[in-house]
């Protein structure tokens, strides 16, 4: 049997788009139908199977569990005395050497104990220190004193300067008197 009983295209195409959703609307409802039956299988299987492997697993873990505990026991039981004889080969043999290598090591970095003399105190740092502050000191002493010379010095010939001389008094009667430049100079000469 043919698909198309007609010449006409458009009547063909119309007959096999009919035909499509008739086959269409058979297998929807069949798929549903095999969509709902496989879930019924996989919780049938499920519930068949769950029981059997829950105990299964149960009945391991029974079988397991005292006998890696047990396991676990031994292994402690042998790991024990073996750490405290490896313990004691180190501390009688090992830890000796090491305590005499780094007593060795100490002395050889320890520096002399005896006391500096002569030069050698003298060049100390501490000396040299206080002998630079002590300087230090002096110098800004003198400085200072420098300075307040100096400071008197130009206003005293500031004042002079500034005074003038006096016609009043004669000329053999002056009194000698210093420059700033420190000369002593008697007036009239």
């Amino acid at each position: 049997m043919a698909i198309m009983n007609t010449n006409d295209p458009a009547e063909g195409m119309a007959a096999i788009g009919a035909r499509a959703k008739d086959a269409a609307a058979q297998v929807v409802p069949l798929g549903k139908q095999v969509g709902t039956s496989a879930v019924q299988g996989v919780q049938s299987a499920w519930d068949w199977a769950a029981p059997p492997v829950a105990d299964a697993v149960q009945t391991a873990r029974d079988w397991a569990a005292p006998r890696a505990a047990d396991a676990v026991r031994s292994a402690r039981e042998w790991a024990a005395p073996q750490l405290d004889d490896a313990a004691d080969t180190v501390t009688s043999s090992v830890a000796p050497k090491v305590s005499s290598a780094l007593h060795s090591a100490a002395r050889y970095v320890e520096p002399d104990q005896r006391g500096k003399s002569g030069l050698r105190a003298l060049l100390d740092w501490r000396v040299l220190l206080g002998l630079g502050t002590a300087l230090a000191a002096a110098g800004a002493a003198a400085a200072v004193a420098m300075r307040r010379r100096y400071a008197s010095a130009t206003a005293a010939a500031e004042n002079a300067t500034m005074d003038g001389p006096e016609d009043d008094a004669p000329a053999g009667d002056a009194e000698p008197h210093s420059e700033v430049n420190g000369q002593v100079v008697t007036p009239g000469s």
